[in-house]
Parts: C-alpha cells; sequence; structure tokens
C-alpha cells in the first residue's frame, strides 16, 4: 500500500498533514480554479506554492508529479480505492474533486456533459486565447513591432466574450441557476484578462453585460475571495 511519502514530490514539499490533500499551485488563473473548488467544497488541504521565480516547475521533485511542468498538480492522499492519487492538469483535476465529493458536476447525464462542455470551452479556449492577450499586451510580446499576433488573439478573445455573453443571456451561470464547475474555469481567466492583463478596454468589456454581472457574483463568494490568494506568495 503506498503513501504519501512513496511520491518524489513530499521530498521538495513535505506535507505537514499527510492526512489532507496536497495542492502544488501558484495562484494563476488556472492555480486559482483547483484552490476556489477546494475553498466551495471545504475539503481539507495543504497548499504549496510553486515557485516560478525559482524554477520549481522545472524541479525534478515537481516533474515527478507533473512531467509537463505546469501548476496545478494534486496528491489525494484518499484516492480511489483509498490510494493515494496524483493528477495533474486544471480541467482533470476539477472533474476529480467534483466527482469525487458529488458537488458541482450536475448528477443528470445530459446536464453534466453539457457543464463538461464548457469546461472543455475553457481549457481549449479562452484559457489558451485570454493567455496570449496577456503575452502579447502585458509581457514580453508587447514589444514586438508587428502587432498583428496581438490584434488576432484579441479578436479571439471578444468573439470567445461574445459566446459566453450569449450563453448567459437570462441565466445566473453558465448552466442557468446552478454553479459548477464550469464557473470555477471560466471566470478566473475573465477576471485575469480585464484586471491583471488590463485588456478590458481593448476588448471592449462594456459590451459584454452579463459577462460583467456574473463575473462580480463569482468574485463576491466567500470561496473565491479567500481562493484567489492561494497558494501564498508568502
Amino acid at each position: 500500500m503506498s503513501q504519501l511519502s512513496d511520491f518524489p514530490i513530499t521530498e521538495k514539499w513535505p506535507a505537514r498533514h499527510p492526512e489532507r490533500l496536497q495542492l502544488y499551485s501558484l495562484p494563476t488563473p488556472n492555480g486559482i480554479k483547483v484552490s476556489i473548488l477546494l475553498e466551495e467544497l471545504g475539503l481539507a488541504y495543504e497548499p504549496h506554492l510553486v515557485s516560478f521565480e525559482q524554477n520549481d516547475q522545472l524541479s525534478p521533485a515537481f516533474l515527478s508529479l507533473n512531467p509537463n511542468n505546469k501548476i496545478p498538480a494534486i496528491l489525494d492522499p484518499d484516492g480511489p480505492g483509498g490510494q493515494p492519487l496524483a493528477l495533474f492538469e486544471s480541467g482533470a483535476i476539477l472533474l476529480y474533486l467534483a466527482e469525487k465529493t458529488g458537488k458541482f458536476l450536475p448528477q443528470d447525464a445530459g446536464l453534466r456533459y453539457e457543464t463538461i462542455q464548457w469546461l472543455m470551452f475553457q481549457m481549449g479556449g479562452i484559457g489558451p486565447m485570454f493567455g496570449q492577450v496577456g503575452f502579447f499586451h502585458k509581457f514580453a510580446g508587447k514589444d514586438y513591432a508587428d502587432k498583428r499576433p496581438l490584434e488576432r488573439y484579441l479578436g479571439e478573445a471578444r468573439r470567445l466574450l461574445a459566446v459566453l455573453e450569449q450563453r448567459l443571456q437570462g441565466r445566473d451561470w453558465i448552466m442557468g441557476s446552478q454553479y459548477t464547475i464550469a464557473d470555477i474555469a471560466i471566470f478566473p481567466w475573465v477576471r485575469c484578462l480585464v484586471g491583471f492583463y488590463g485588456a478590458g478596454d481593448l476588448v471592449g468589456f462594456g459590451n459584454f453585460p452579463n459577462v460583467q454581472r456574473a463575473l462580480d457574483a463569482f468574485l463576491a463568494r466567500p470561496a473565491v475571495i479567500k481562493g484567489v490568494d492561494i497558494p501564498s506568495r508568502g
């Protein structure tokens, strides 16, 4: 029977509470998806900061858990069959935790797959496209003389926001009145686009009142208020 100490990642980030779920992350849009869900669920967990400044994500310890060197990743001591489970990819982690607890994912098969559909919409569209806006507007790409890449990703960001705007017409959340992992996946990226990336004016965020309304409701949730700062950068 395996235990947490069998996983090399625990050598770099020792578990003070090995009975708790271990979270290896950073407060980025992808990272806070998991911390927010954990806070919403009320599960006991122990967060560990993976510092990009120190290239922690490239360390052998982290790569032993996620060979793709991306946050977040988790190590659940009480996985399927009572055995520890190591898992990476934020979407997979959201699905696992929702199914483990029976919360924030509809039990009805049709609604369940519809929720997963919107989760995949974030994973395949919103995350990559909004991230490119950030690179070309805020980070190194902003210095490129050729502005066509920025315009390309701004156009795609506007298109994706328009899809969300239509979906949220007459709905409180992506799935209607039920708050789900689809919302927990999508709104950290919307927050980042208009906040940290400072691209709200560029994408015409004022043209998407339903998205703004849902974002405001999301950011007002106590679990979100707490989760956006986990793990603490110290």
